[in-house]
């Protein structure tokens, strides 16, 4: 094994389901040159050793990020700059697109994205100073975009909190995509950003079945709470919307119509979208914990799958990446349409958020020299 490489040796870890978390897998890092495999080797240790696995903690690690905007030019995505307080999520969703980036930290996409997890202290700090910097134009800053903004170590960190304390002194315009309830306890914050046209949040709605939500993407909130979340935002006065993402084929797909419906009720305005993402590591990681908890249907969820991207697990291409091509993603497409249109969920006369706000405030230093005079 390469000297100082995490993430092979992450990977002996034994694999199997594990309460509280999504992935069954923790494969090696693929920029490592080696990597481990379990082997049985015919005296049913490694049977046994699978028989009882142990709880993983979650530990938490300083990350020494020198700046706090990401930039992105991708075609298909609806911003060009996101602040995210943490690497890796908590919520163990099997199917997150981001669990990829972990492997640039030497770690693994699979259980070590969400046990071993990276925060930024400096992050509102970081943030100001890039803010500060001559010439700088405002645009909606995507809060959360990687990883969950609100994941549950957010409730003792509150380095979400504190991004968004700097955005509304700054008058700059946010928006925030969340599978948890846990963005409640910024209404305040989030509330005086909306009645000045400066704030939008997105729930993500995976599904309505609780039990599934609990193997999917064990530690977000229930839908029930999401929901919940959904009515006071809007009750608030806080523009809304619903994701409803990403429609697995024969798992969840089924629902996309009663996710907009309830979303409607709860006064989310816009909904989409997304058809599941299997890109590099993913596709191991999802094929791994459907075989474990949906063997009966593996094969025919795969194969819908691969109809989708041209016959194969994955296709990148900016064009369809998001929705997919073939006849289901058509239909999808269609069914989406349909719904969004009879529940108002359509609408693009809804207006952008101000940007013209944006104004850089005096630092500490210049205030107290201008009390001088």
């Amino acid at each position: 094994m390469p000297e100082g490489s995490i993430g092979a040796a992450a990977s002996t870890l034994l694999e199997g389901a594990r309460k509280g978390r999504g992935a069954t897998t923790n494969p090696a890092v693929r920029f490592d040159r080696l990597a481990t495999e379990a082997f049985d080797d015919g005296w049913q240790t490694l049977e046994e050793s699978f028989a009882e696995l142990p709880p993983l903690a979650t530990t938490l690690t300083r990350d020494s990020a020198r700046s706090a905007i990401a930039w992105n030019n991708s075609p298909d995505v609806g911003f060009d700059r996101a602040v995210n307080p943490y690497r890796g999520c908590e919520h163990g969703c099997v199917y997150c697109y981001a669990r990829p980036s972990h492997a640039y930290l030497g770690l693994s996409p699979g259980l070590d994205f969400e046990t071993k997890l990276l925060f930024k202290p400096d992050v509102a700090a970081l943030l100001e100073k890039e803010l500060r910097k001559p010439g700088y134009a405002a645009r909606p800053l995507a809060l959360g975009s990687n990883t969950d903004p609100y994941q549950p170590v957010e409730r003792q960190l509150k380095l979400t909190r504190a991004v968004l304390e700097v955005l509304e002194r700054f008058g700059h315009p946010v928006t925030i995509v969340t599978k948890s309830a846990g963005v409640l306890r910024d209404l305040d914050i989030l509330g005086r950003l909306a009645a000045r046209n400066l704030a939008r949040v997105c729930l993500s709605v995976t599904t309505l079945d609780a039990p599934l939500a609990r193997i999917l993407e064990p530690r977000a909130a229930s839908p029930e709470r999401r929901l919940h979340a959904l009515r006071a935002l809007t009750e608030a006065g806080i523009p809304t919307a619903v994701l409803a993402a990403p429609m697995i084929p024969a798992v969840n797909d089924m629902e996309l119509e009663r996710i907009l419906e309830r979303a409607a009720s709860a006064g989310a305005t816009r909904g989409a979208y997304i058809l599941l993402r299997l890109p590099l590591e993913i596709a191991g990681i999802f094929e791994a914990w459907l075989r474990e908890h949906m063997p009966d249907r593996a094969e025919r969820v795969l194969s819908l799958v691969r109809q989708t991207r041209g016959g194969r697990i994955y296709d990148s291409d900016f064009a369809q990446r998001m929705g997919g091509s073939g006849p289901y993603a058509e239909i999808l497409a269609r069914r989406f349409q349909v719904a969004a249109r009879r529940l108002g969920m359509d609408r693009r006369d809804l207006g952008s958020l101000d940007c013209s706000q944006f104004a850089v405030p005096e630092s500490g230093t210049a205030a107290r020299q201008l009390s001088l005079f």
